[in-house]
């Protein structure tokens, strides 16, 4: 994956965030169900933010990015920002 279809899987991941977050303000789901989607699109989040590092890295110290791989989400998801 390259780093812009890394961005735009992201932007796809907030954006269905956004959304569920609106539809149980309408009522549409309940936050049980919000809960449990949000959890895993924050760990998508993770592992994306997490493979765009990877790749920038890679490419700052003159190294292959398409060498980065994604990471399980129990390894990324407890990252420090």
């Amino acid at each position: 994956m390259r780093d812009n279809e890394i961005l735009s899987r992201i932007s796809a991941l907030v954006a269905e965030e956004h959304e569920l977050r609106g539809r149980l303000s309408a009522g549409e789901v309940t936050s049980e169900e919000e809960n449990e989607r949000v959890k895993e699109l924050e760990e998508a989040l993770d592992q994306c933010w997490d493979l765009l590092r990877q790749r920038r890295a890679r490419r700052s110290v003159g190294e292959n990015p398409d060498d980065a791989a994604a990471r399980p989400a129990s390894e990324v998801e407890d990252y420090e920002q």
